[in-house]
């Protein structure tokens, strides 16, 4: 018995033996595992640190090899051979990205040269050279402000290029047209006629003219030549007569008629080209052309996730239909103008060289559709367009993937269904659709590839955050993210972030920051109340902590890689907007984009500073300086800023709390005429900014404001139909009414004084030009008694000395306004299509080449020359920028 005890006590002994050793093997397993896991994850910081200290470094070298081209002087790679092998060495270095003429592979990437793109895609913006010799090349052409592909230093963008023939200082002689040294009207027939008109044009024979460019057509690449009916279907329709199309010339009594929504126009030219105006001719571009030099402005207040900083140490944003690149430090801005209307999203690339911007629908039929244009941050040089036709109102949200080196990129479109797409981007010349699918029938705010789980992408907005994984078939599985209850559903998820061990973060309108269970759809965490009102930014930064921004409180908080509060935080003052956008700078800077289109730079603990202002409503007034290098900007933001056109920055700003529709300067450049909407005008000191006094003139806006050229007077034009006169007294701070000129029938546009301060000249909203004695604010009926008057301005879009600015087939309202320049050589305008133009001033000829720029993306509102006629300022309405153009 005592045995059998013992050995069955043996027996278990050994039993228990064996269960401590497999559980310590499990524990050491364990810690195995744990230990293997926190390995894992330090090679993959290590990784991820060093990809971008890689990346880094290859961007650095790509800036510095450009900036050494340019100061070298070597001009664009796509038009000049390599001299000395700088460009070679570029392409050995940067394999990442095409700067040569070959296509090089690497890390899985293939980029396509910007030779190589040209041939085969679909054309969105063909160009040709005016002044070249050498043949030119059909296809596409990209150009933007200091890129190494850039064909010209001169311009920042593309100017259309007649198609037309080459205009001659006297009209060609042809066998049905002949011109003898003496008139003979018995023998000539052109003499003989007593009007000519432009369909003269089209019976004119030229040697020079292309056999595949009809004759009948003679265009200058404006929206209205490029999309004219064809004339088959024009005779099938009842015409109305529009624009310079129809305009025909008196040589009697030297008037030229045209035509604006079917009302002749009558405008008499000069006595001394009564006899010699042809009609027919073609008046030439300007040799001087515009260059963009700089853009003010930011679009926050209705876009996200669209500021980031460039390894080149340029903050990356966008403005209207411009991508700005802009390096604080060094004071300068590059620009992408590949776009033709408004960008409303921004994604960089894992290789942090390419940039990826989505644009909306716009007006032209075959630029204006939505697609996405993906280009090297470097050289400014398209890389390639994707979704031509494929979209169809706009592209809200852009992300490229993380975890394969950014080979796929995610899209979704603004239209009814929010449709969600993903683009094999590197695929053919327009990139492959892999799939697309319905994202939500609620606004989506935000899109997002997974940093660390491959083909993983996030996305958010109205009452819904959903989870999606795209399977090899390429087809879109979708989950919705579980929200705890109905009460602490948030009624917008309004933005996204990862954490470093590859969390998502979600911000929402109820101020609470939720933590997701990776790879999985549930809640893992909430954390309540960080801001009063939306968070609409959290930014990761690279040592795992996490500052949020809120859109109403303006508060910037940081918490720790465990979403604790760290004690520090920050207030943006009010006046400067909430919070929009978030993004890590240099060292310990933080880039902060505003809600009211304002971009700050700074830190939690030194505070932040604005280094880009703009406004955040519809801009129409604009004024230059008389005797500095500065401008007035004013619109429906109450806000009049006054800002320097060389240092490129605001002199000061001032809230009227009045909507402002106009404003000029005085002579001396002392005083301030602000025209509001409600009808108020304000005289103001142009320095201290102190109002001096506040007039009335009926209940409708001040659309245009101008003192005489002698100071002695002050005409204000409204939207009444009344031009109101003022007497000028005391250094410009005291104005008595002289009487208001009434005979318009519509609302007053423009107005130009005579140089000897006796007339004035006035356009209206139904296309009237009047004229009137300023002294008694009479009406002259006899337009004839002016034609030899000298003009002060030229800012009356509808005179003889305009009517080339025209286009054929436009409505009246498609010119909002122009200018002459101070030297009276050249005159700008603006329209409604977001363009700039450029003549020879003065536009006498209804066929008149020109220079076009794109920038704007709304309608151009005002332009205007600086004092020295060394830059051209324009301002946009809705899309509430301020461009800077340089004229060379």
């Amino acid at each position: 018995m005592r045995i059998r005890v013992n050995g069955s006590g043996t027996n278990e002994e050994s039993l228990s033996s064996s269960t401590n050793t497999e559980a310590s093997a499990d524990d050491m397993i364990d810690t195995e595992n744990d230990s293997l896991r926190e390995r894992v994850t330090d090679l993959e910081k290590k990784v991820l640190e060093q990809n971008d200290e890689i990346v880094c470094l290859r961007s650095t070298l790509a800036d510095v090899l450009r900036r050494l081209s340019q100061l070298e002087g070597f001009r664009s790679l796509s038009t000049t051979p390599a001299k000395n092998g700088l460009y070679r060495n570029l392409n050995q270095h940067l394999g990442s990205h095409t700067l040569g003429s070959s296509t090089i592979h690497r890390d899985g990437l293939r980029y396509r040269p910007h030779s190589e793109i040209i041939p085969n895609r679909e054309p969105v913006r063909r160009v040709a050279s005016h002044s070249s010799s050498l043949p030119q090349r059909r296809g596409i052409h990209y150009q933007s402000t200091g890129s190494l592909h850039s064909d010209s230093q001169s311009s920042s963008s593309v100017s259309p290029i007649p198609m037309s023939p080459i205009p001659s200082p006297t009209r060609p002689a042809t066998a049905n047209h002949l011109k003898p040294p003496t008139p003979v009207p018995s023998t000539n027939l052109y003499c003989s006629k007593k009007w000519s008109s432009t369909g003269d044009f089209n019976n004119v024979q030229y040697t020079n003219i292309s056999p595949s460019i009809p004759s009948n057509r003679l265009s200058t690449k404006s929206l209205f030549n490029l999309h004219m009916r064809p004339l088959s279907s024009q005779n099938l329709t009842p015409h109305l007569k529009h624009g310079t199309r129809d305009s025909s010339y008196n040589t009697e009594e030297g008037c030229l008629r045209m035509y604006l929504r079917g009302r002749p126009i009558c405008l008499y030219s000069p006595s001394e080209l009564i006899d010699s105006y042809d009609i027919s001719k073609v008046a030439t571009a300007p040799h001087s052309r515009l260059k963009l030099e700089w853009v003010y402005g930011y679009r926050g207040k209705d876009c996200r996730s669209n500021l980031y900083l460039l390894p080149t140490g340029e903050i990356v944003y966008f403005v209207a239909a411009v991508v700005v690149l802009y390096n604080s430090e060094e004071q300068s801005q590059r620009h992408y103008l590949g776009h033709t209307d408004d960008i409303k999203c921004l994604a960089i690339h894992p290789n942090k060289l390419l940039v990826a911007t989505g644009q909306t629908a716009g007006h032209d039929v075959r630029e204006g559709k939505p697609h996405i244009r993906i280009w090297n941050s470097v050289s400014l040089a398209t890389v390639c367009v994707i979704g031509l036709g494929e979209f169809e109102r706009s592209i809200s949200c852009l992300s490229f993937s993380k975890t394969d080196g950014g080979s796929l990129l995610c899209a979704v479109d603004e239209a009814n269904d929010h449709n969600i797409s993903v683009w094999d981007w590197q695929r053919n010349d327009k990139g492959y659709r892999i799939t697309e699918t319905k994202c939500s029938m609620d606004t989506v705010v935000a899109a997002e590839f997974h940093p660390l789980d491959k083909n993983s992408i996030v996305t958010c907005g109205k009452n819904h955050i959903n989870f999606w994984t795209l399977d090899a078939g390429g087809t879109l599985y979708k989950r919705q993210g579980l929200f705890e209850g109905s009460r602490d559903r948030p009624k917008y998820v309004t933005c996204l972030a990862f954490t470093q061990a590859g969390d998502v973060l979600s911000g929402d309108t109820n101020g609470n920051i939720i933590i997701w269970v990776r790879g999985k759809n549930t809640i893992l965490r909430v954390v309540k109340n960080i801001h009063e009102g939306s968070i609409f930014s959290i930014c990761v930064l690279k040592d795992g902590s996490v500052i949020t921004g809120g859109g109403k409180d303006g508060r910037i908080v940081q918490f720790d890689s465990n979403l604790q509060p760290t004690g520090f935080d920050a207030q943006i003052a009010e006046h400067l907007g909430g919070i929009r956008a978030l993004s890590e700078g240099r060292g310990s800077q933080l880039l902060v984009g505003s809600t009211k289109n304002c971009i700050l730079m700074g830190s939690l603990s030194l505070g932040f500073s604005p280094v880009v202002l703009g406004h955040t409503d519809e801009l129409w007034a604009l004024a230059t300086h008389p005797d500095l290098p500065q401008f007035l900007t004013a619109g429906f933001d109450n806000i009049v800023q006054l800002w320097d056109a060389m240092s490129h920055t605001v002199v000061w700003s001032k809230d009227i709390a009045e909507q402002v529709q106009s404003a000029t300067f005085s002579l001396d450049g002392n005083i301030l005429i602000i025209g509001c909407v409600s009808g108020k005008w304000l005289v103001m000191d142009s320095e201290t900014r102190e109002i001096y006094s506040m007039h009335v003139d009926g209940s409708e806006p001040i659309q245009v404001v101008k003192f005489s050229p002698d100071g002695k007077h002050l005409a204000l034009g409204s939207r009444d139909n009344y031009i109101y006169m003022y007497h000028v007294g005391d250094d410009g701070r005291k104005y008595n009414r002289l009487g208001k000129c009434s005979g318009h029938s519509s609302f007053i546009t423009h107005i130009d004084w005579s140089e000897d301060s006796q007339y004035l000249r006035s356009n209206s909203g139904d296309y009237e030009l009047l004229y009137w004695n300023a002294s008694v604010c009479r009406q002259i009926t006899q337009s004839t008694q002016l034609r030899d008057v000298v003009w002060a301005t030229n800012s009356c879009t509808i005179t003889f000395q305009t009517v080339g600015i025209w286009p054929e087939g436009a409505d009246g309202t498609d010119v909002n306004a122009c200018e002459v320049s101070h030297d009276k050589k050249l005159l700008a305008s603006a329209d409604d299509f977001g363009k700039v133009k450029l003549y020879t001033y003065p536009v006498i000829q209804p066929k008149s080449l020109h220079h076009t720029y794109g920038g704007h993306s709304s309608h151009v509102t005002n332009v205007t020359f600086l004092y020295d006629d060394t830059r051209l300022i324009s301002v946009g309405g809705n899309d509430t920028s301020v461009l800077q153009w340089e004229i060379n």
